[in-house]
């Protein structure tokens, strides 16, 4: 009775914590609803340890009378059921885990291919253990003994439970966040299933297993679906408040069209508003002749095409437009703002009533009635600004303003009695290093005094870093015309820069000469696809049997290279990586198509002696890291199949994905 009452106190704490998770999501996964597979795949595990703490139960209140014969047959059923669910909730957890990683490679793969192999061996030895006594077995006063079999199935789960362990933490290490604290939550679990384990082959006549069970879904429950219930609610109570201000808000998937609508307002549920939807962009389409002021219909039309829709988002976070909606029979103005969400996979969609705020602002630059410090800034607002900073010239004092919508509208983000000495204390936390010189220079009182008489403005463009990366910001200041005060904007202006400079990259590349490369007198990038699509034209024509191969290289360690000794040096190191694959491969055309890495196209003679010629090629790169001089050059080869490959770049991958194996091999 004694060893049941874990086991029973386990299954009553399971069904507690988990019984709505079990009739909301049930038990069936269904692949067309992915946002569900996740909570399915843990109740299942559930359903798996709820039966594997009834079996334990069973088995304890059956043993307490094993010396009643008729009972015997029931204690060995339990028993091998013991074994059976066991291994089922291993099989279970990774399962759940694979999915709610939702990752697909190497290490998710043989977790599910390694579950699924120690399932199997374990029902098959279960099986042979009623004919070969390996697992356990019963002496004829039917008393339990352990064979070591059982020990050996226990070390192997433990083993497994040790590797999933290893890889969440790792998987955790990697994140950030309420993220992170759910997957060591999930590590922590696993490592609580294998030390139940140990305990179980330690003390075999303890339901530690059992105990193990309910502390894991405890974990998980407490740190992962208490957590994202509370995200959850969090996000919801956003959008519900969001939605006051908005007529509406869409949550749109962009690959189906699937959306989820919240509206509050009155006057906008007379359009005959739904929660949710399967089409967004036909729906919004279909509707508009029946809610769109006749005169804007063609104009509103073009918006909802979903491919312009990404078009006009490229580059920007946010656009909109505006046309009339027919509202109880009359016109009114609405804007339309669509963003993509941060994953890219949805849009956010926004309208917004703006009738009476146009009537409000046709009055008031009418009647001319602006107040003295928003007077002063609207003179050099510019609608791009993120901030903006009003400064008295006299004694520094600021007022820092944060434009909080698309209407220029700001709200007070702080203050300060020394703009300029605030700025130096803050520039070395914010900064790039490398243009904080350049920002004091520009933050500096008399400076700005001394610029300002002779211009209306000047600005300074520099990186500011957020979350370790550089981000392109420009800083204008100018002057208010009573010359009490500086005015400061402060726009991102990322895209704009990365924009110009990926222009003058690919203008620098139209001319060069003849589709060389300047550094190493190779073929260049530019080169390397014009003859790939030749080539590709006779692969698809198929009119001449192709025989080739590519060799794709990579040169190591050249970013370690360019940060200690500077970038001459690392082009001296890349010229020389194209002389050693000119010298190895003389009859082949080499191509360098990255900043270290290279292609080589083997025909001919060369494609003939391949396998020797790349031999000669690493053992020459594995010779000059023994002496530690010359160039290291990852390089892997594919030849082309005709029946398999169907492009060039086909063959080209498989190149790749050699190299980088060979790349990892000179790096250990």
């Amino acid at each position: 009775m004694l060893y049941s009452m874990a086991p029973a106190s386990a299954l009553v704490i399971i069904l507690i914590l988990n019984l709505e998770s079990i009739k909301k999501y049930g038990f069936r996964e269904k692949k067309q609803d992915e946002k569900k597979r996740v909570p399915v795949r843990f109740n299942c595990f559930i359903l798996a340890s709820v039966c594997y703490v009834l079996i334990d139960m069973a088995w304890g209140l059956l043993y307490e009378h094993h010396d009643i014969p008729e009972l015997f047959p029931f204690i060995y059923s339990s028993t091998v059921f013991y074994f059976m669910f066991m291994l089922l909730t291993m099989l279970t957890w990774t399962r759940y885990i694979v999915a709610y990683l939702d990752k697909r490679g190497f290490r998710t793969t043989l977790m599910l291919h390694g579950v699924w192999t120690m399932f199997m061996i374990g029902i098959i030895c279960l099986v042979l253990n009623c004919f070969f006594h390996f697992m356990f077995s019963y002496n004829d006063a039917h008393e339990y003994i352990v064979e070591s079999g059982r020990n050996i199935s226990f070390l192997l789960q433990i083993a497994f439970y040790t590797f999933i362990s290893l890889y969440m933490l790792y998987v955790a290490h990697k994140s950030s966040g309420s993220q992170k604290v759910r997957y060591n939550a999930v590590a922590a679990t696993s490592i609580v299933l294998g030390v139940s384990l140990i305990f179980q082959i330690a003390f075999a006549f303890l339901p530690s297993y059992a105990v193990g069970l309910m502390i894991g879904i405890c974990l998980v429950h407490s740190y992962v679906m208490l957590g994202e219930k509370k995200e959850k609610e969090i996000h919801d109570h956003i959008a519900s408040v969001m939605a006051e201000d908005y007529e509406a808000i869409f949550y749109i998937e962009i690959e189906s069209g699937e959306f989820i609508s919240f509206a509050r307002s009155q006057k906008y549920m007379t359009l005959n508003a739904t929660a949710q939807g399967k089409n967004f962009f036909k729906e919004a389409y279909d509707s508009i002749d029946d809610c769109v002021y006749p005169n804007d219909r063609e104009y509103a039309k073009t918006f909802y095409d979903k491919d312009n829709m990404l078009r006009s988002l490229e580059g920007r976070r946010s656009f909109s437009f505006k046309y009339r909606v027919m509202v109880k029979g009359e016109p009114r103005y609405f804007l339309f703002t669509v963003m993509r969400e941060s994953n890219s996979q949805y849009l956010i969609f926004y309208e917004k009533d703006i009738e009476d705020e146009l009537i409000a602002e046709k009055a008031q630059k009418e009647t001319q009635k602006k107040t003295v410090t928003f007077g002063r800034i609207a003179e050099s607002l510019a609608s791009n600004y993120d901030a903006i900073y009003y400064i008295e010239i006299a004694d520094s004092s600021y007022v820092g303003y944060e434009v909080n919508n698309i209407f220029g509208q700001l709200e007070v983000s702080k203050s300060g009695e020394d703009f300029y000495a605030d700025c130096i204390e803050t520039i070395p936390h914010v900064i790039h290093k490398d243009d904080r010189d350049r920002v004091i220079d520009f933050i500096n009182k008399d400076s700005m005094i001394t610029r300002l008489e002779n211009h209306k403005d000047y600005s300074v463009t520099y990186r500011i870093m957020i979350s370790d990366k550089p981000q392109y910001t420009r800083m204008t200041v100018r002057k208010t015309s009573d010359g009490t005060h500086f005015i400061i904007g402060v726009e991102n202006v990322d895209n704009e820069i990365r924009k110009e400079k990926q222009r003058l990259h690919e203008l620098k590349t139209e001319k060069e000469l003849a589709r060389r490369d300047e550094l190493t007198g190779v073929k260049n990038k530019t080169a390397y696809k014009e003859f790939e699509e030749s080539v590709q034209e006779s692969i698809n024509s198929g009119k001449e049997e192709l025989s080739f191969a590519l060799v794709v290289c990579d040169a190591n360690n050249l970013k370690l290279i360019n940060d200690t000794n500077g970038h001459a040096v690392g082009d001296e190191y890349i010229k020389a990586s194209a002389r050693l694959l000119s010298d190895v491969f003389v009859h082949s055309q080499i191509f360098r198509v990255g900043g270290d890495e290279f292609a080589v196209f083997l025909r001919g003679s060369d494609h003939s002696s391949r396998h020797e010629l790349l031999k000669k090629l690493r053992n020459k790169v594995l010779e000059n890291k023994k002496e530690d001089s010359g160039v290291i050059l990852a390089a892997g080869m594919s030849e082309y199949d005709p029946k398999i490959d169907r492009s060039v770049s086909d063959v080209f991958e498989r190149a790749d994905k050699e190299m980088y194996e060979n790349k990892q091999k000179l790096k250990s």
